[in-house]
């Protein structure tokens, strides 16, 4: 495989208009970065482009990583493997693969191999010796984490960062940490940062987003918020799925409740409890992640 750029221009910004919003005094932009690729969009691109840089820099001829069956990082890597023309391999959580899964089939049209483990094994993901021996199977890949946060991750998210426009407050959805990661490494120290966890007893990913930025073990303008997960990962209320409808419907923003629904709900509710002072400039970045609503079709979680 030549030496790629692996560049996109950049996603555009969407300013909300909103009767809360003039009433509480916020100006609210949106970072649209579920629309800077029709396919490998929002931060699963962010985190995936280093390790793309990385796996060339190496001269490994092909990459390897993890996802469960139905993951946004699967559909990803799979769309850049064809895009790119790249070999790819995923560990996926089974044990079985269910062939008419609509992010199985993605992955098979786009040419990766998937190897099904048990949930046992799936757990391993993490451990040195586990993937020692995954290298030594796989000594052509780069290995690439589950959902893609690692230190190439972190350089994507700080290009993100970058981008925004001046804010007092940035928020993103958070599920590995990565993205929270880089925004913590690239903001200017006055901004304030805030992860809206997507799972529950998320307490642990701190240290986590401290190990992937170690300065973020002393700085103060960043928190965690774990009490908006509406039930726990990949799980959502009626009354969440309800307002993703709404604000697609009134403000053309479309949303999934797994990530980026629970990031604008618990937005909406901690602007109506005045979080935020008046006068706040807020930039809330939409990661991408809307095709997971074929998945949630498919599971028959969302009729609409």
């Amino acid at each position: 495989m030549s030496c790629m750029p692996f560049n996109f221009p950049e996603s555009p910004i969407q300013v909300i208009s909103h009767p809360l919003l003039v009433e509480k005094q916020i100006t609210l932009q949106v970072k649209r970065d579920d629309l800077l690729h029709p396919h490998i969009s929002g931060n699963k691109w962010r985190k995936l482009k280093y390790n793309l840089h990385a796996m060339q820099q190496q001269n490994k001829s092909a990459f390897l990583t993890f996802s469960g069956p139905f993951s946004n990082h699967l559909y990803a890597a799979s769309m850049a493997c064809k895009l790119f023309k790249i070999e790819g391999h995923a560990i996926v959580r089974g044990p079985q693969l269910d062939e008419n899964n609509p992010t199985i089939r993605m992955a098979h049209a786009c040419g990766v191999h998937l190897h099904a483990v048990d949930r046992a094994t799936y757990r391993m993901r993490n451990q040195p010796d586990y993937l020692t021996d995954l290298q030594q199977q796989f000594p052509q890949c780069h290995i690439i984490p589950e959902g893609g946060s690692n230190q190439e991750a972190v350089l994507g998210v700080k290009e993100l960062a970058q981008s925004l426009p001046k804010s007092d407050y940035v928020l993103c959805a958070t599920g590995s940490g990565g993205t929270l990661a880089g925004l913590i490494a690239a903001c200017d120290e006055h901004v304030n940062i805030i992860g809206i966890a997507v799972l529950k007893q998320a307490q642990y990913l701190e240290q986590e987003i401290i190990n992937l930025v170690p300065e973020a073990k002393h700085a103060t303008n960043w928190q965690l918020l774990c009490d908006h997960h509406d039930g726990g990962y990949g799980k959502f209320s009626a009354e969440l799925w309800q307002f993703c409808k709404t604000m697609k419907k009134t403000q053309q923003l479309p949303l999934e409740p797994i990530y980026t629904g629970k990031l604008f709900f618990a937005l909406w509710q901690l602007i109506e409890q005045d979080f935020f002072p008046r006068g706040s400039r807020i930039t809330a970045i939409h990661t991408g992640g809307l095709q997971g609503l074929d998945g949630l079709r498919y599971r028959q979680l969302i009729f609409d």
